[in-house]
């Protein structure tokens, strides 16, 4: 799904006409928040958004992780597997697993820790204890009550902040912000922009830890594309993103294709794309996450070996502040 263009507008009727809806889920949303998760048995840290549509959840759970690791713990990923078939509690296996039955998600934190899928996140917890998890990092499940957090981070691009400010379907707002900030013990504050100006003064005025973090393109990858004609095409929560991290590197972006979030691609849709980079000799770029989908699928073979990845790190402007809300969490 790709989020409607009035989200990042100022309210107007659309959202308003939408807001007794938005009343109604956010009231929900809040009140299940509200439930008492039960203890994995091992400290919990949950990365999430506030919004629908990608901010950096998953760059930013990484790095968690790779910095959790440095610390001597023995991190593993829990995902509910957005966009996949298995509902687990399973293991993924990064070479046998395909997205359509993971999620891309999944697949691209399993190269790095050890990673379960599981719908039913208790029992995700508990399959990743059994396998010898030291911490649990959730890769979403902020608004999910399933599981208690130990330390909860709400992760939020700075380009587009929370939108207009209203809770879904009259908005991006998984929930009631108010509701989301009482059970954050952090901000994570992706690029820049300015519009995430008022989360800013709301995580001052509530004394809630923000962290400013980039995302950095692979320097390798960077090199290999600097001044080359490229065909950009993904399906990410905004593609737009990926396109101008392209043009700043110094790839000439000659043609842009940007589908939904989470896209599963068609023979169609692959045909089309090797066609146009054909046509006018241009050099095929993805994202990641989306060459991680496209592994593994016979209808878009050809397309999955063209393809060029990006892949992107997040680094943290304070990486000590980081780790010192981790320990602390480590100590609950």
């Amino acid at each position: 799904m790709r989020a409607p263009a009035f989200y990042f507008q100022p309210p107007g009727f659309l959202s308003a006409l939408l807001s007794p809806l938005g009343a109604v889920y956010g009231a929900v949303a809040a009140a299940r928040m509200r439930k008492r998760g039960a203890r994995a048995g091992v400290p919990v840290i949950c990365v999430g958004n506030p919004t629908l549509g990608g901010a950096g959840k998953t760059p930013t759970a990484l790095a968690l992780a790779e910095m959790l690791a440095g610390m001597g713990e023995r991190p593993f990923f829990l995902s509910r597997g957005y966009g996949g078939s298995e509902a687990g509690p399973l293991v993924v296996d990064a070479a046998k697993h395909r997205a359509a039955e993971v999620g891309d998600e999944p697949l691209l934190l399993a190269r790095a820790f050890p990673t379960i899928v599981a719908r039913d996140r208790a029992a995700g917890a508990r399959l990743a204890v059994e396998r010898g998890a030291g911490v649990l990092v959730l890769d979403d499940g902020f608004q999910n009550p399933s599981l208690a957090k130990d330390c909860a981070l709400l992760v939020i691009d700075d380009a587009s902040g929370i939108g207009n400010g209203r809770v879904f379907p009259a908005g991006p707002l998984r929930a009631p912000l108010e509701a989301q900030l009482t059970r954050a013990q952090g901000i994570v504050l992706v690029g820049e922009g300015g519009a995430a100006s008022s989360i800013v003064k709301q995580a001052e005025a509530r004394k809630l830890p923000l962290f400013r973090a980039k995302l950095v393109p692979d320097s390798a990858a960077a090199a290999e594309l600097t001044e080359k004609k490229v065909l950009a095409f993904a399906g990410i929560g905004h593609p737009e993103k990926f396109f101008a991290t392209l043009a700043a590197l110094g790839a000439d972006v000659v043609e842009k294709r940007a589908f939904p979030d989470h896209h599963r691609f068609s023979a169609s849709d692959a045909e089309a794309l090797l066609a146009a980079a054909k046509a006018r000799g241009l050099i095929l770029v993805t994202t990641d996450k989306d060459l991680a989908r496209l592994k593994g699928e016979p209808s878009v073979a050809e397309l999955a070996v063209q393809a060029r990845a990006l892949p992107v790190q997040l680094r943290f402007e304070d990486a000590g502040g980081v780790q010192r809300l981790l320990e602390q969490a480590l100590k609950r």
